[in-house]
């Protein structure tokens, strides 16, 4: 992912100090199981433990990996030799990488940096989660239009939108959660998946100190089924952040602007328009959004591999895990810093409210005209005559309706029919379900 969309935490995770560092831990846990069993000197597990640092491994570890791949063109087998070399121990010379192949390290590491990261996207998602909890209780009883197909529909609370994406967010930690779970497996079964050179015991091992659980069943390879769950976790993600730019995006439109986002000072939103107020970050959450989304497919085709395994999945993984992880995270914290400073413009929300003269309350009125003895057909071509009639001369639907002799309602049952507290009436159950 180019620097621009990364975020400090993901360019760490994903950075090749941290990958090396990772890689090995797994191949320090492999020593220190080999030596549990007796098979290797126990030396040689604690002289690899004390040669490795406490945090990530330094740039000059990466490039002599780098220097050795250029000879071996085998990155794994060049990752080896420079941890044997760091070491200056020849009994881990000797012993290290003992009966495992590489993607036993490779798939057990990335397995773990992919449940590391979907636990930070998780946090950015719970902050933006309490953003849009606050937005939803803040404008609980602001009567707002509600639109279908772009069009005035009928009163609701302008608040309710920003719980209906509370839920879809709390619906995405779930799915998260539980492609987490799913991702979260340690495959140290070598070179076909049959544990020939490695007995089950030590990935048990590697596994429990890892906080992975053993993969049941694999080949050489994780099965890729369960790093496509995690893409589609992220996909619709994706889809539900793009929704709520979209909406957001939608009411910055000049005609509406019932919401804006931040906007700073010393900032320019157009190199010619010096007017323009545009709403960018909503538009990158949105373009991005898409790249994120795409990434599935790609996941999805990585999952039928050849036999025991293929690398085909290899080179597709290196650019759609860090960079899908990646993009989830930052449109998450962008999207989170526009709510932060979302500006609502309440009285433009009331005077949108009114903006068709009362037809957005023609369904109140059909149902109080059928309660009052007319049958539904009649009541809706009264209903409806006089609709587009107040469309056509900028009327008032209230007016109209009480001038009209076929109405049977009082002045005050018309009153009462274009109230818009009727419309937010069971507002505070609809909360209860998420206790806000």
């Amino acid at each position: 992912m180019i620097a621009r969309y990364q975020t400090e935490e993901m360019a760490r995770l994903w950075s090749a100090e941290h990958r090396y560092r990772v890689w090995a831990e797994v191949e320090r846990l492999a020593l220190a199981a080999w030596a549990e069993l007796g098979a290797v000197p126990a030396a040689a597990a604690a002289e690899l433990a004390a040669a490795l640092p406490a945090g990530d491994l330094d740039a000059t570890f990466v490039r002599r990996v780098g220097e050795i791949e250029a000879e071996t063109r085998h990155d794994v087998v060049a990752f080896v030799r420079a941890l044997a070399e760091l070491s200056g121990s020849e009994a881990v010379a000797r012993y290290l990488h003992y009966g495992l192949t590489s993607t036993d390290v490779v798939d057990t590491a990335q397995n773990y940096l992919l449940a590391e990261a979907l636990e930070l996207i998780d946090g950015e998602l719970e902050r933006l989660g309490g953003e849009l909890a606050r937005l939803a209780r803040r404008y609980k009883y602001t009567p707002a239009v509600g639109r279908t197909h772009g069009v005035h529909a009928e009163p609701t609370s302008f608040g309710l939108r920003f719980l209906g994406f509370y839920a879809a967010i709390e619906r995405d930690r779930q799915r998260l959660a539980r492609a987490r779970e799913q991702i979260a497996t340690a495959v140290l079964s070598g070179s076909v998946g049959n544990y020939a050179h490695t007995p089950p015991e030590v990935e048990a091992y590697v596994a429990a100190r890892l906080g992975l659980t053993p993969e049941p069943v694999s080949t050489q390879v994780a099965p890729r089924d369960r790093h496509a769950e995690v893409l589609a976790a992220l996909a619709i993600l994706g889809a539900d952040l793009e929704r709520i730019a979209v909406e957001l995006r939608h009411l910055q439109r000049t005609e509406v602007l019932e919401t804006t986002e931040p906007f700073f000072e010393g900032q320019t939103g157009s190199s010619s328009m010096p007017h323009k107020k545009n709403p960018v970050a909503l538009e990158n959450v949105s373009g991005l959004a898409r790249l994120l989304k795409s990434n599935l497919q790609a996941g999805l085709e990585n999952v039928a591999l050849w036999h025991e395994r293929d690398i085909s999945h290899s080179s597709v993984e290196r650019v759609i895990l860090p960079d899908s992880t990646t993009l989830a995270h930052y449109l998450a914290r962008r999207l989170s810093g526009v709510l932060a400073g979302l500006r609502v413009n309440e009285e433009r929300v009331a005077g949108n409210l009114e903006l068709t003269n009362g037809l957005i309350y023609s369904q109140r009125v059909l149902g109080l005209l059928i309660e009052k003895g007319l049958d539904r057909d009649a009541a809706y071509r009264l209903v409806q005559r006089n609709a587009l009639k107040s469309w056509e001369e900028g009327r008032p639907l209230a007016r109209l309706l009480a001038a009209d002799p076929e109405n049977p309602l009082s002045e005050a049952e018309l009153a009462a029919a274009f109230e818009p507290g009727y419309y937010l009436r069971y507002v505070d159950r609809i909360y209860e379900r998420f206790g806000l």
